[in-house]
């Protein structure tokens, strides 16, 4: 099994970021699909402040790469990650279009 940490910032906003909270309560069938599809296991956000964490644990196969490429034929994926760029925002250096951004692990007990 894989494990992945990520990071995203969401706009500093209160109302926004209950609004994005309750859309994360009940997600799209789509969006729980496309998830297990991929190989993704099991996967859990956190939230401080507007900073999100997210684990993703995935099976040996999983790629990022591979699941992108399957989510671009999926229309409700991508009116799903339309919709959640009202509420995200890039953290610092990241490329254009980048939200989730992939953490170094540098501690392990």
């Amino acid at each position: 099994m894989k494990k992945f940490c990520l990071a995203l910032d969401l706009v500093d906003d209160e109302k926004l970021i209950a609004e994005y909270e309750k859309y994360h309560q009940n997600i799209w069938p789509e969006i729980k699909q496309s998830i297990l599809n991929s190989g993704i296991l099991n996967m859990e956000i956190y939230r401080i402040q507007n900073r999100l964490f997210m684990i993703v644990e995935a099976d040996d196969n999983f790629s990022f790469e591979a699941k992108n490429e399957a989510d671009k034929n999926r229309p409700k994926v991508q009116e799903w990650e339309e919709l959640m760029w009202k509420f995200q925002q890039q953290l610092p250096n990241s490329k254009p279009g980048e939200k989730w951004k992939l953490m170094t692990q540098i501690f392990s007990l």
